[in-house]
């Protein structure tokens, strides 16, 4: 996807499309020998040329080998969620750590069974590019972090995921898809859910024509923040609940109206608990507006309980809740009830699907360009809530 929220296919969906346009032509009886050394010739360079480009952006790998990956950041989501789901993944394999506390590096590389010389600190990031058994490098570190961290992970020659929000604004975002570009390494953003079966569902309903387009979209999340942390704390942050979940329901309304918003207007309720949230919203709401008419409501809270999400067109309806956790998700649409058992691992799915595309040397399903095309929303939805306006979405 690129600045504008239009579908990049990139240079090796187009080599690809030329390879398969000429081996389609039909030869003819009549075709002279010229004509066909020229075309097998013509194919065969094109397909040197896509093996060449691949070859530059994925590792070089055996048949069957999985790619190393290492976890930047060792906190709450890294050791729930990545870690065990590192163990069910078919394309990649934990391989290494990068962490401020060498103890904790230390266990980790004691339960997954990589060297304790795979174990990096923040400050000795460069020391990546001398192990050749780290392919990726998942960046799990507060907002704020991110950008530094991508872009040292990069520099050291490593793919990188990145997990969401990309990082605190849209520079920030500039620089980490610069980085990555310069190395000719790929970034993507940790968007679990477009690996669950139920959203994966609502894009495919999205493009269906005899469902026709959502017309009215409406998500909202919000829990009950209690304890102090550093998702609080504007620096490291970003913001409050609209980075942290806001992101979710307004990630997926895009995915509904299978475009991008062309406008934004926000509202910052009065906070509850100011006492609490001294830098940081405690909730806002959102109005996002698409083309051809399209609306979308949303709102996200620290200090409520919700997670849903509908869409209602001209012949169908789409319904989530919940709507955006690691398990459990229920929902139904116009059509009847949706089930999709058994449960899936949403981050398994996420690291494979990535690693995948590095493997085939195509362009990541959850591009860094999703990433910043969201953060280019929320400071739009920023800006409205701050000056009561209206605010036009400009991506490039």
């Amino acid at each position: 996807m690129n600045k504008t929220g239009k579908v990049n296919f990139g240079w090796p969906h187009i080599q690809d499309a030329l390879i398969l346009s000429y081996m389609k032509r039909p030869l003819t009886p009549g075709i002279s020998r010229r004509e066909f050394l020229r075309r097998s010739s013509l194919t065969t360079a094109l397909f040197a040329l896509r093996q060449a480009w691949a070859a530059d952006v994925a590792p070089a790998l055996m048949p069957g080998k999985k790619l190393g990956v290492a976890l930047a950041g060792l906190g709450t989501y890294a050791t729930g969620q990545l870690g065990p789901a590192l163990k069910q993944t078919q394309n990649c394999r934990l391989v290494g750590v990068v962490t401020r506390r060498p103890e904790v590096g230390a266990q980790w590389a004691k339960d997954y069974g990589f060297p304790e010389k795979s174990i990096y600190n923040y400050d000795t990031m460069d020391r990546l590019a001398d192990n050749p058994d780290i392919d990726i490098v998942y960046v799990v570190t507060p907002n704020g972090l991110h950008a530094e961290h991508v872009v040292k992970a990069a520099k050291a020659g490593k793919h990188v995921i990145c997990e969401k929000p990309m990082a605190n604004t849209v520079a920030e975002c500039d620089t980490m898809l610069a980085a990555c570009r310069a190395a000719k390494r790929s970034l993507s953003i940790g968007y679990r859910l477009h690996f669950d079966p139920y959203h994966m569902e609502l894009m495919r309903l999205a493009k269906d024509p005899d469902f026709e387009p959502f017309k009215t979209i409406a998500g909202h999340m919000a829990f009950m923040m209690t304890t102090q942390q550093w998702r609080i704390e504007k620096k490291l942050s970003g913001g409050g609940p609209m980075m942290d979940i806001g992101i979710y329901p307004m990630h997926t309304t895009c995915l509904a109206a299978d475009a991008s918003p062309i406008a934004v207007t926000a509202h910052e309720p009065p906070k509850k608990r100011p006492e609490f949230f001294t830098e940081v919203e405690e909730s806002i709401e959102w109005l996002l507006e698409f083309p051809n008419d399209v609306k979308a409501t949303g709102s996200c809270s620290y200090n409520d309980t919700s997670s849903d999400f509908r869409a209602d067109g001209a012949k169908g309806w789409y319904e989530l809740k919940p709507a955006y956790s690691y398990r459990g998700l229920a929902g139904s649409t116009s059509r009847g009830l949706m089930n999709f058992n058994p449960p899936v691992n949403q981050q398994a799915r996420l690291m494979d699907a990535v690693a995948q595309s590095i493997i085939d040397g195509r362009p990541s399903p959850v591009s860094g360009e999703w990433g910043r095309r969201d953060m280019v929303i929320i400071e739009g939805t920023y800006k409205s809530a701050a000056t009561g306006q209206r605010v036009e979405l400009k991506y490039s």
